[in-house]
């Protein structure tokens, strides 16, 4: 009933205002949208980039540091370890007797009385005769034999020396 006492006119402008009013709201939500990007957000956005971009150069430096710091520390412990090899090494070279052993083990020394033993091998041998016929020849092909083999990688090298002969 109460619908029946406005004139179309008056429900025609009700509904115009009602639908100005959605339009006015959907357009200010969308303002409002918009407006969360304000000058202010952006100028914080170019802030925040430009302090991650001031900052990149340094902590790439400051991380290849580390690794260095890490490698020189690396290299001072290895240089540590080596110096106590050797203050162990001087200290067994001023024994007397492991001297003697080592002038025995490499320098083949016996002492007075005893009996020295060499054992040689067959191998060294038979390659020491082979080699005898270089002896022979003059030093220049002795050079240019030398000069061959160290150009070939299989073992023919010395068939063709002999074969030279």
């Amino acid at each position: 009933m109460a619908r029946d006492r406005f004139s179309t006119a008056t429900r025609l402008r009700l509904l115009t205002e009602q639908t100005a009013a959605r339009v006015y709201r959907s357009q200010t939500r969308r303002q409002d949208r918009r407006s969360r990007l304000t000058g202010r957000a952006a100028f914080l956005a170019l802030v925040v980039c430009s302090m991650v971009v001031a900052l990149a150069y340094p902590m790439r430096q400051w991380v290849s540091q580390q690794s260095e710091i890490a490698e020189q520390e690396r290299l001072a412990d290895e240089a540590a370890e080596r110096v106590e090899r050797l203050r162990d090494e001087k200290a067994r070279l001023q024994d007397d007797a492991y001297i003697r052993r080592l002038a025995r083990a490499h320098l083949h020394y016996v002492r007075p009385g005893e009996t020295g033993y060499t054992v040689i091998d067959p191998d060294a041998v038979r390659q020491r005769r082979t080699d005898q016929g270089a002896a022979d020849r003059a030093w220049y092909s002795n050079l240019w034999d030398g000069v061959d083999s160290a150009d070939r990688t299989d073992g023919t090298d010395r068939a063709a020396r002999t074969d030279r002969k």
